[in-house]
């Protein structure tokens, strides 16, 4: 953190203290080191050759029954018109009608324990498969190896496994039924999307001269500001708080629960000392620290709860894994306890589209069809699912694989990419913004409407700072945003102006070495899915606040703080909102919000739901009129958005 952030804090610590003693006090269940998520600074891991007989547990998706039926079930639920229509099942009536057969997982479960492994069955669609290397081997035909990423001077060492190899099911009957196996290689993948304001520009920054109406200057905001920018004052007004409803975040690192008590105390806001339940699973992520991406977490959980200070709150903490983080999917889905769930972690969504496992047949199942899986029965139990689209603009992948060293290729994040979440990007709020140029003489940059979220509305200024958009630390910064090469595009979005298929040319090619090497070419012309769904404030320089027990600074009030996983979890407590003033859940939001998007009506007059963003850009991709892959469908006015969605419910 630079000196600007530190005197910034070291002003409002005040705050803190006198808060603290009213604070509720918990204490994290996670006692052992966390693991740090990957950077580009992450060193290289070192091959310590095959793994030793400990014991390794896997789990195995398995694919539901009757995918045909689901299909025609989701279309009904989310038609409107339907008699189907958000007849949401409960988690015992999906299982009864899509879980595999017992037949099906008798024969995946013999074919395990043929190979020496154990099989423990658990919500009918996962199987967890225990066992030692060679027993791993025989049942997969892959050698597991240990890997060592050293330690650096402000992150901890750690090691891992993962196969040599492709895995291969030799049973294409059992492959037949297998969605993905996870966990055979458990190195950390995911990285959150919180962003602060880069040190090249923020010690620049001028003090801003213009404030809210509660008194705090972008970069300094809170969940109260948020209210008054998207208009949710009115439903607090007429009683809606988030009474009677349940909230989830999925995430890969801990926390320190007091820390959102201090931030929802500090704003006045009556919550329940009860509200808040952390869940562990696989274990859990290990004690809270920075180099884990605690600050996520935290910020996810005061949010979420500060815009529904009446909601409960589930969080479902796993440790840094494809593995852990689908099986907190899995089970937050499972519980059905939480009306809205919403993540901030992701990565280049290539990544959970490698196929992962083949049979004899060369049939091939992946990380991506299980998270779809899941996330499908979600829809279908009414749960509102929310993800960030990522902070590096229209070029997710160069977020951990840097230009110069790698080309610029346009990509996006996954979870977000799938068609069952709702995707979360991000806007700059108007304003003007002032900096200390050359000789020190004022640079203003002033943003006359709230605009798509990209840092390139700053390259003037790091220009005459003498700087590159990539030594001034901007590039590839913004809302993340694209054409999926990989997810098809889903019903909602066909036939929308300004949806688009993926471009030509883009190709992963390396750099570093004295002969480019090409890792990856992405389809050219590809239909698929085009993110984000939503977009509102995410740009640090108009950002937030975040108070945070920090393993490196302790108890501090950071800020300029922003990224898209702001945007996930408000969105996540926003429909807690919606979902209370309606009289019931909501299921995936997206249907409805492309609906909303075909009716010009929706974008204009004192009632208008969405608010169009038609400036800005987020690298490539420009706000315009209507639908954009910076923006989405745009921004939403809360209240009118409630008042919408109470006139056409069943």
């Amino acid at each position: 953190m630079n000196q600007h952030h530190r005197d910034t804090q070291a002003a409002r610590t005040y705050r803190l203290g006198l808060i603290a003693a009213a604070a509720a006090l918990f204490a994290s269940a996670s006692v052992f080191a966390a693991t740090p998520y990957p950077t580009t600074a992450t060193p290289a891991a070192v091959d310590l050759g095959a793994s030793s007989e400990a014991p390794v547990t896997i789990t195995v998706a398995l694919k539901p029954a009757n995918q045909g039926q689901l299909d025609n079930l989701l279309s009904a639920l989310y038609t409107s018109g339907s008699p189907s229509y958000h007849q949401f099942l409960s988690a015992e009536q999906f299982r009864k009608q899509f879980s595999p057969s017992p037949d099906v997982v008798a024969q995946v479960t013999a074919y395990f324990k043929a190979a020496g492994l154990s099989v423990s069955t658990g919500n009918g669609r996962l199987l967890k498969v225990t066992g030692g290397a060679q027993a791993i081997q025989k049942a997969l035909g892959v050698t597991l190896h240990d890997y060592e990423v050293p330690g650096t001077a402000t992150r901890p060492g750690y090691r891992y496994h993962a196969p040599q190899g492709k895995p291969a099911i030799a049973s294409p009957a059992v492959a037949a039924n297998v969605s993905a196996i996870l966990g055979l290689d458990n190195r950390p993948r995911y990285a959150p999307h919180q962003v602060h304001a880069t040190s090249a520009l923020l010690t620049q920054r001028k003090p801003a001269a213009t404030t809210t109406a509660t008194g705090n200057a972008p970069g300094f905001l809170t969940v109260s500001d948020f209210a008054q920018q998207y208009n949710v004052t009115p439903l607090y007004q007429s009683g809606v708080h988030g009474e009677g409803r349940t909230i989830a975040i999925v995430t890969l690192a801990s926390f320190t629960p007091s820390d959102a008590f201090l931030y929802w105390n500090s704003l006045g806001l009556k919550v329940s000392s009860k509200r808040l339940k952390v869940v562990d699973v696989d274990g859990g992520p290990g004690a809270p620290s920075d180099a884990a991406g605690s600050g996520e977490t935290t910020l996810d959980v005061e949010q979420s709860g500060g815009i529904a200070p009446a909601a409960k709150i589930i969080v479902y903490q796993a440790p840094n894994t494809d593995q852990a983080y689908f099986d907190a999917f899995a089970q937050a889905v499972d519980d059905n306890a939480a009306d809205a769930v919403s993540t901030s972690w992701g990565l280049w969504e290539y990544f959970n589209t490698v196929d992962d496992v083949t049979d004899g047949s060369g049939n091939t199942v992946s990380v991506q069809q299980a998270f779809n899986g899941v996330f499908q029965q979600a829809a279908a139990q009414g749960q509102s699912l929310f993800a960030a689209s990522g902070d590096a603009g229209a070029y997710d992948v160069n977020r951990s694989f840097p230009v110069p060293d790698y080309s610029k290729v346009l990509s996006v994040n996954a979870p977000a990419s799938s068609p069952w979440i709702t995707a979360a990007g991000g806007t700059t709020l108007p304003g003007t913004q002032v900096y200390n140029g050359p000789g020190g003489n004022p640079f203003p940059i002033t943003i006359a409407s709230e605009q798509v979220w990209g840092w390139s509305y700053l390259t003037g200024l790091c220009s005459a700072l003498g700087f590159t958009p990539v030594s001034c630390g901007i590039f590839p910064v913004g809302g993340g945003g694209g054409v999926s090469a990989y997810e098809p595009l889903p019903p909602y979005q066909r036939k929308l102006s300004g949806i688009a298929k993926t471009k030509s040319g883009q190709s992963l090619i390396d750099y570093t070495g004295s002969t480019p090497v090409d890792y990856v070419d992405l389809p050219a012309g590809y239909a698929g899915r085009n993110v984000p769904d939503l977009a509102l404030n995410a740009d640090p320089q108009t950002g937030y606040t975040v108070i945070y027990t920090s393993s490196v600074d302790g108890l501090v009030e950071y800020a300029y703080y922003g990224g898209t996983s702001f945007v996930a979890p408000q969105l996540n407590g926003v429909t807690a909102l919606l979902a209370q003033s309606a009289g019931s859940r909501l299921g995936l939001l997206n249907f409805g919000l492309y609906a909303l998007a075909r009716i010009p009506a929706s974008y204009s007059g004192s009632s208008a739901p969405l608010r169009d963003i038609t400036a800005g850009d987020n690298w490539a991709y420009k706000g315009v009129p209507g639908y954009d892959q910076g923006s989405g469908v745009g921004a939403i006015d809360v209240a009118n958005l409630a008042a919408v969605i109470k006139r056409v419910r069943p």
